[in-house]
């Protein structure tokens, strides 16, 4: 199989994405001859916080939200930190509950987990076998002391898109603050904060073809966030330390582009991943696509095969020369099963078969066909040995 790959084929892009020639190009002058600090008052200083601001203004424009109301992180799992512990901090008086789901990144869950320590409780709520949380099962949740509600836009593994209109809707009328990790579906998705009652907002550059190590955290204006990292007075006050000018302008020219072309771009990626999803479960025995199969990010594609060792999969897919991974990039390591593919309540002959295929605006159909060549032969080579005196052997990594 190998022989027919010219180049690797990467299927990755939900862990992070290459980021573009032009962005490369807007961050060159401001990692060697505009390495101002964005703080003084000179020249250079100047040069520095003016391209920062009209980052914070690119940003702004692509959510519709005021350029005073986006704050720049060092990435998604920060801006999910800040966002609850700051909300939880902050309203510490009014109430000491929160609710969230049992699908989040672990960069929600763990922060959750964290404030259980420290007296907090937290409502952990059940998704279908879709992935979906009910708006429902939210509003029944909400208690007199519940202060923050925090559900993803779009799973980092399955694809599922949250209910977030509705679920906004009800913590508004509870007077309950609404924090979303968009980190999957920023730049994927058309979102006006203008339209989706959400009071918070996290995203990540690398996962838009930005550079990594720089994201943005969304702060509806009038919502109590008290600053994260304590020192100077950089970002209102509220987050210390020297900004990254280069990554902060590299997030800004990929936001740009991601919205020049988004509505074009996303119908294409749906129609790929629509066309890869088609192919595994018609040529592919044994094939379970995970997650929502219309309320997904354009991109992904998460699939388990019946009696199939997954890490082994992943295995012979990269000596075929196609990147994919078993799920979410942070948990490498980790449980052989998903807790996201737990929280589903995937067959137990399914769980451990899992991998995550997500695409980008370069993938090609030519990727797809090729992917799935390999699927087919690896899934086959992995079945296990059927006949008298098999004894279920698995065929195993060759």
């Amino acid at each position: 199989m190998s022989s027919q790959i010219q180049k690797q084929i990467y299927l990755d892009n939900a862990a992070t994405t290459q980021m573009a020639a032009p962005v490369e190009e807007a961050m060159r002058p401001y990692l060697r001859e505009n390495f101002g600090n964005a703080s003084t008052m000179y020249g250079y200083g100047e040069t520095a916080k003016e391209a920062m601001e009209t980052a914070r203004a690119q940003i702004a424009r692509s959510l519709e939200a005021s350029p005073t109301e986006i704050y720049f992180t060092s990435g998604g799992s920060e801006s999910d930190n800040w966002a609850i512990k700051g909300i939880a901090g902050a309203k510490k008086s009014e109430g000491r509950h929160i609710i969230t789901t049992k699908i989040e990144h672990h960069a929600v869950l763990n922060s959750c987990a964290y404030l259980e320590k420290l007296g907090y409780q937290v409502t952990y709520l059940d998704v279908d076998a879709y992935g979906l949380v009910s708006p429902e099962a939210v509003a029944d949740a909400i208690r007199p002391d519940t202060t923050l509600i925090s559900v993803m836009f779009g799973n980092n593994e399955i694809g599922t898109i949250e209910p977030v209109m509705q679920i906004g809707k009800i913590a508004r009328e509870h007077r309950v603050l609404f924090h979303t990790d968009a980190v999957q579906a920023y730049a994927q998705l058309p979102i006006s904060v203008r339209q989706y009652p959400v009071d918070l907002l996290s995203a990540s550059a690398h996962k838009f073809h930005g550079p990594k190590g720089v994201g943005f955290l969304y702060v509806r204006e009038g919502t109590p966030l008290p600053s994260f990292i304590h020192g100077g007075g950089q970002e209102k006050g509220k987050r210390a330390g020297t900004e990254n000018i280069a990554g902060i302008v590299g997030m800004g020219k990929a936001a740009e582009l991601a919205f020049s072309d988004l509505r074009q771009r996303v119908q294409r990626e749906i129609m790929l991943r629509n066309y890869l999803m088609e192919k595994i479960t018609h040529e592919i025995p044994g094939a379970r696509i995970n997650g929502h199969r219309t309320k997904r990010l354009p991109g992904n594609v998460n699939v388990s095969f019946q009696d199939v060792d997954g890490a082994s999969l992943l295995i012979l897919l990269e000596e075929d020369g196609i990147c994919a991974s078993g799920g979410s990039a942070c948990n490498t390591g980790e449980s052989r099963v998903s807790y996201v593919i737990e929280a589903i309540g995937a067959p137990e002959e399914y769980a451990a078969g899992t991998i995550r295929l997500t695409l980008c605006g370069q993938t090609t159909r030519r990727d797809v066909d090729l992917a799935v060549e390999s699927l087919k032969q690896n899934v086959a080579r992995l079945k296990p040995v059927q006949g008298p005196g098999s004894g279920g052997a698995s065929a195993g990594v060759r």
